[in-house]
């Protein structure tokens, strides 16, 4: 919301207060002033000229010498290129020595042999946006209306109001009652304790009556709570005098004729939309408002042809629509310079229709703006009077007698019960009953007390007040948030900490980063293709009602595809080595149609490709494969403590290398996968040798961990000894580490794999597996006996239980 400063003088007397200490007091006071803007871009000496003749420029075919009176004793001449410069004309002149907006200096100068004393200015030459520049200027210089009193040698800053200021309000979707003038008033008035000035309503009226050429109705009470029309007739449609047209484009908006720039005056000033029909383009005596028909043509108003649906509201002449409800007029009963009658409307429509109505039709104006957040329906009527009023001063309108309306508002008054010693108890505060009542009224609210309490009525323009505390906010607002003692807080502080299960979380995150990988971020989105390579069977990705495109059309599956999309990019930018996870959420549903929410599952994967370690001086490079990434998830499942109940299965899945790939299992129960990523796969994505994993780790953080036991630092020596088996080639190591485990005994304390061999002086189909194993008493020194016994037993099990072979 743009405010100028000048403009607001006319409600509410400020000449003694800057507008860059109004800033600060709104600031201060809870709405926020992000700038204030100087009108004048640096114009000096810039003055009204009249134009005595004009001559085409004996050397130049697109150039004029015009004489020009600019009030001094002698006219000057001044060679000018503007196609609708003409004598007759008052114009704006930038005198000998003047400077304008962008920093030119204005000196005498000849062109083509002809001398020229000044410059005769366009609008967009001091400064003023090319947008908001009336269309019949837009190409040329501004020439003063024959209405406007103006003579040679005004100052034309001043004519254009460019001293003046205007202040940019922020404001939040709750304080609609300061989207106008009036509305910045009041708050003005409250804080600085002084009267609001309302406009003139007063309207002259003839006899004959509204309700004789015109009748208003409506389809529905809800969507159209109030609906008024004025008629106006021989008016005359021309361009508004220049303090009107100042006032609009200090506000941001283009000047277009009086009458039109009325409903827009009396928009900014009471935050009521109007619109104003033609009333003999209207096809009718007749106004109707219901809801459109679907798929319903409709031409508005900047020449777009609309279709719209059965959401969106019309203001029709009983057949067609002429207005898109809150939101546009039509083309086709817009007023021109030929319109002598206009019907004026001034009505309350429902704001999510409105919201709904502008956003399909992807045309958000300063009207849906207004209705969408709700305008005070109490004061429409007031509203179309002040606009009646204006037409009738500037168009020479004559105004019919009452108005054609349907009124379906309903009565309701907000009344709060305000307890002074609750209020003071929020607020910290020990104000007495005469000062908040003083600040009530400073606020302009009704207010009386009842025993001990004063009982408040909301004037229907602060829609934002509805509850006790709402009130409390206002009467500190107003005796300023400066002035409120501050205090420590009182009661017993708890002390926070995480969950178990952000705890864990926070361990398999610390464990991934300590092994190398990198965290990224990615949508949640995805495209139904990339869905598709990682869909689970009897699961469907979840489709976006409205995706902004089709690569987010869908929720996500899998995070696998998105980590493909990251390293491929980072490959295209030369950034060959690869480890990054991510962790966050993937949305499933085994529903083709939504009749439930679907499941959000956290999942945790990583991405490994290329060079892992590195150390140039020994020579040494270690390349990421399928048991480094496996060695990163063991060192996850040590901190977890859920070591011992790993499993890893050879199988194959989906886009992944069907003999370089396992499912991963705890306790029996599948919780993921991890391999190497498809040749094919790896090829079609522009990716290197990659390897991943995808792991459920909501489900596996839910798991009941082994408790943590800490064991203190040994005192007794340990007995290392070790084995070489020769078994079947088709026994796993882990099945051979399991035995030695469960027939060692209390004495041994770590196994450890150290060498796996097949090949030459193998036998066909066996391999040699090597182990260490480390026996221990917790109490004594053990003797070559003690660990002989129970290394037996080991021998004895792998001989018996799997036919292993020592190897010597």
């Amino acid at each position: 919301m743009l405010v100028s400063y000048k403009w607001l003088q006319d409600y509410i007397d400020l000449a003694d207060i800057q507008p860059i200490e109004i800033a600060e007091k709104m600031t201060r006071s809870g709405i926020e002033i992000d700038f204030v803007h100087k009108r004048n871009q640096g114009a000096t000496n810039v003055v009204v000229g009249y134009v005595m003749d004009k001559q085409q420029h004996p050397d130049a075919d697109k150039l004029n010498v015009c004489q020009v009176d600019i009030g001094d004793e002698e006219p000057v001449q001044i060679v000018c290129g503007a196609p609708n410069v003409d004598s007759g004309q008052f114009v704006a002149v930038a005198k000998v020595g003047a400077r304008l907006p962008g920093g030119m200096k204005i000196k005498k100068a000849k062109l083509r042999g002809q001398v020229s004393q000044g410059m005769i200015c366009s609008l967009q030459e001091l400064g003023i946006e090319n947008k908001l520049v009336p269309k019949q200027y837009a190409e040329g210089i501004y020439v003063f209306p024959q209405t406007e009193t103006v003579k040679p040698g005004d100052d034309v800053l001043a004519l254009f109001a460019l001293d003046d200021e205007v202040l940019e309000l922020d404001l939040t979707a709750n304080r609609s009652d300061c989207m106008h003038m009036l509305g910045v008033a009041y708050e003005l008035a409250a804080l600085y304790d002084r009267p609001v000035k309302m406009p003139k309503v007063k309207v002259r009226e003839i006899k004959e009556t509204a309700e004789s050429h015109l009748s208003v109705s409506v389809e529905d009470g809800e969507d159209t709570p109030y609906y008024q029309a004025i008629v106006i007739k021989d008016i005359k449609v021309e361009p508004s005098p220049v303090w009107l047209q100042n006032r609009l484009t200090a506000a941001g908006i283009r000047p277009i004729s009086n009458v039109v720039d009325v409903t827009n005056y009396v928009l900014l000033e009471y935050g009521q939309p109007l619109h104003a029909f033609d009333y003999h383009a209207l096809g009718s005596k007749q106004i109707h408002v219901r809801r459109a028909k679907e798929k319903e043509a409709f031409t508005t108003l900047d020449g777009e042809q609309r279709e719209l649906s059965s959401e969106q509201l019309v203001v029709t002449n009983g057949k067609v629509p002429v207005a898109l409800a809150g939101v546009m007029g039509g083309l086709d009963s817009e007023v021109t310079n030929d319109t002598t009658m206009v019907v004026l409307e001034a009505a309350a429509f429902q704001p999510t229709l409105v919201r709904l109505s502008a956003k399909q039709s992807s045309l958000r104006s300063d009207s849906s703006a207004r209705f969408e957040k709700g305008i005070n329906v109490w004061r429409v009527n007031e509203a179309a009077r002040r606009a009646a009023y204006l037409i009738q001063e500037l168009a020479g309108g004559v105004v019919l007698q009452g108005v054609a309306e349907e009124d379906h508002r309903a009565t309701k008054q907000v009344v709060i019960s305000l307890n002074l010693n609750e209020m003071n108890h929020r607020l910290g505060t020990e104000l007495s009953i005469s000062e908040v009542a003083g600040i009530i009224g400073r606020l302009q609210f009704p207010c009386e007390k009842v025993e001990a309490d004063l009982v408040v009525t909301i004037p229907s323009r602060r829609q934002d007040i509805l509850i006790k505390e709402d009130l409390y906010e206002e009467v500190a607002r107003i005796y300023g948030y400066d002035h409120l003692p501050s205090t420590l807080p009182v009661g017993t502080a708890t002390q926070g900490k995480r969950t178990d299960y952000q705890s864990a979380r926070v361990n398999v995150e610390n464990s991934l980063r300590s092994s190398g990988l990198s965290e990224v971020i990615s949508y949640s989105l995805t495209s139904k293709s990339k869905a598709a390579l990682f869909a689970q069977k009897d699961l469907h990705p979840i489709a976006i009602d409205k995706p902004m495109s089709e690569e987010r059309s869908v929720m996500r599956t899998s995070l696998l595809p998105h980590l493909y999309d990251i390293a491929a990019y980072n490959i295209n930018h030369k950034n060959q080595d690869l480890f990054i996870y991510e962790l966050g959420s993937v949305f499933l549903t085994e529903e083709t149609s939504l009749t439930e929410l679907p499941h959000e599952q956290e999942r945790v994967a990583a991405f490994v490709s290329g060079t892992y370690l590195e150390h140039k001086w020994q020579g040494e490079k270690k390349q990421a494969d399928f048991f480094l990434l496996k060695g990163i998830l063991e060192e996850v499942f040590a901190a977890l403590g859920l070591s011992k109940r790993v499993r890893y299965e050879a199988t194959e899945q989906d886009g992944l290398h069907p003999g370089r790939s396992a499912r991963i299992l705890i306790d029996e129960e599948p919780m993921g996968y991890i391999g190497q990523v498809h040749p094919s796969l790896q090829k079609k994505l522009g990716l290197n040798e990659s390897y991943v994993f995808d792991l459920q780790i909501e489900a596996i953080l839910r798991l009941n961990k082994d408790n943590k036991l800490y064991q203190g630092v040994p005192r007794y020596p340990a007995i290392v000894r070790d084995i070489a088996l020769v078994v079947d080639h088709d026994i796993s190591v882990a099945t051979l580490e399991q035995l030695i485990v469960s027939t060692g005994g209390e004495l041994l304390t770590a196994v450890s794999l150290f060498d796996v061999y097949e090949g030459e002086h193998m036998e066909a189909g066996k391999k040699s597996v090597a182990f260490s194993l480390t026996y221990r008493h917790a109490e004594r020194t053990l003797t070559d006996e003690d660990v002989q016994h129970a290394h037996t037993k080991v021998l004895v099990a792998l001989t018996e239980q799997l036919n292993a072979v020592l190897r010597s």
